[in-house]
């Protein structure tokens, strides 16, 4: 390692922020919008689905999807997002960042028309081809996480990347809302359309034919955001970081940066040459990269791991948690549409008062308190509320106080995003070298994802009651014990954020340790 930086990419360092960053973040955090949109309006339509195929009649309750159906519908996305993460990472890195971009696009578009438009004659035939389209679905949204994140770390300036990197990462929290209010708006209008009385007043009239258009409706609303940015995505320049480094092209790009910085950049056409870039004679699998980046491998895999654990089992189970404390009637006492509206109606509330803002405060206060001490405030509060929820379960259960729950429910998921759900997303794309970014970030991610997975389905059958559990399921160890659990594994979370090195304020190839920079590259792995 040694050499000094390239002008371009000193140039972007220290550039003033301007429209050209702005346009970044919307284009880049638009594809974040739908992603969230997608993955997690399954968990609003996941009861309706219950009523449309799998209502028996002759029962005093509505029915719902059985334990292995409705762990499929809920996970199957979260699998294939695991293997796009993997698999465009690494061919973000191979073939660049911009050449992929465009194609999750069109992949996620067209796996959502097709998720609503699941064909079959029977309750099996529509679930199996929802699964399958979520899947591929899933697989487009998981080359968004490494290619959005790298391309805009790469295209920031070293004095706000994080908040550019948060910004992006937080439009998640308006696709929730956004799902949320979908949800409401379609399950309203076809409730005001076709109204229907409660289950327990006339189980056939409850469910009305119409309903099966309204999970379809929803599920193809997020194509919308999707589709409207296509275009930008194909007009945005290939980062210079990628064309100078790893294709060796430092005109190349210093052209490209110039027009959109709107500034002069000299760079001779063989500079790249004469640079020596790290890692350039060592891959992921060697030994070099072991002794520099293999604590920080383990280090960013294992607390976003540990973090969706938690994060994802909260957010697709919450219609069942605020079932079970009574937040949400009973459901023999509403007709379909209205328990969809009331699911919706908690989401978008939980969304709106913790959710949002806690995204938002990342990108207020990320460069000012760093990523790794908003990492390990935000896992130690988490662990916090969630002892909270625990130990006083029965209390928060009983009537009355269903309101404090929420409240400190709701916090939980503020300190999720300010704090690891966003820190988790930040790090991985700017501590590794350009040539290894996006395959490195892919990996993380997947880590990830393999923690959602295990909060799907693990989540779904632990929280069952201990002696009374739903029809179909086993006896479970009770959502009292299951938050210890998430306590515990945000717990693990702040342990292992000990790990994660502090990158703001530095050049992305003295993190990574590509250039030297005289004083800076002492350090580079500060806490």
């Amino acid at each position: 390692m040694a050499g000094g930086q390239l002008n371009v990419l000193s140039t972007l360092d220290q550039a003033k922020t301007q429209w050209y960053h702005f346009m970044a973040i919307v284009i880049a955090g638009m594809g974040f919008f739908t992603d969230a949109y997608d993955l997690f309006c399954i968990s609003l339509v996941t009861k309706l689905l219950g009523r449309i195929y799998y209502t028996d009649d002759s029962k005093d309750t509505p029915g719902a999807l059985p334990p292995n159906v409705s762990a499929a519908v809920t996970g199957v996305a979260l699998c294939g997002t695991l293997a796009g993460q993997l698999f465009f990472g690494w061919l973000g890195d191979k073939l660049g960042r911009k050449s992929v971009y465009g194609f999750t696009l069109i992949l996620m578009v067209v796996c959502s028309v097709a998720s609503g438009l699941s064909f079959g004659s029977s309750a099996k035939g529509v679930v199996s081809t929802l699964c399958f389209f979520r899947f591929w679905l899933g697989f487009g949204i998981g080359g968004d996480y490494p290619l959005s994140a790298t391309i805009m770390s790469e295209y920031a300036n070293k004095r706000t990347r994080g908040a550019f990197i948060a910004a992006v990462f937080a439009m998640q929290g308006f696709g929730i809302l956004f799902g949320a209010i979908v949800a409401l708006a379609v399950s309203a209008g076809f409730r005001h359309a076709y109204p229907a009385p409660s289950y327990s007043d006339n189980h056939a009239a409850s469910l009305v034919p119409q309903a099966d258009y309204v999970w379809r409706i929803i599920l193809m609303f997020g194509t919308v955001p999707a589709a409207l940015t296509y275009y930008w995505r194909m007009k945005m320049p290939e980062t210079a970081r990628y064309t100078a480094l790893i294709a060796r092209n430092a005109k190349q790009a210093a052209a490209d940066m110039s027009k959109v910085l709107h500034t002069q950049i000299e760079e001779s056409a063989d500079r790249a040459e004469t640079v020596a870039v790290g890692g350039e004679s060592w891959g992921l699998f060697s030994r070099q990269f072991l002794r520099r980046h293999g604590l920080h491998l383990l280090a960013t895999t294992s607390t976003w791991f540990l973090l969706d654990i938690a994060f994802y089992s909260q957010n697709l189970f919450q219609k069942d948690i605020f079932s079970k404390v009574g937040w949400i009637p009973p459901a023999k006492t509403m007709n379909a549409l209205e328990e969809l509206y009331r699911i919706a109606r908690a989401q978008a509330l939980i969304a709106l008062c913790g959710t949002i803002p806690g995204y938002w405060f990342t990108v207020a206060f990320i460069e000012i308190m760093g990523r790794f001490w908003i990492q390990i405030m935000g896992f130690a509060m988490m662990t916090a509320f969630m002892l909270g929820l625990a130990i006083p379960y029965h209390h928060w259960t009983t009537r009355g106080h269903h309101t404090g729950f929420i409240v400190m429910y709701g916090f939980t998921f503020f300190f999720a995003n300010f704090g690891p759900n966003s820190t988790t997303f930040i790090v991985p794309a700017e501590i590794y070298p350009a040539r290894l970014r996006s395959t490195c970030h892919g990996i993380s991610a997947a880590a990830g994802k393999a923690g959602a997975i295990i909060g799907a389905f693990g989540f779904l059958y632990a929280a069952q009651d201990q002696h009374k559990p739903e029809p179909g399921y086993p006896r479970g160890i009770g959502i009292k014990n299951a938050l210890f659990v998430l306590a515990g594994t945000n717990f693990l979370g702040t342990i292992m954020t000990l790990l994660v090195p502090e990158s703001k304020g530095m050049s992305l190839e003295v993190i990574s340790q590509e250039v030297a920079d005289g004083d800076d590259e002492e350090a580079a792995y500060p806490k």
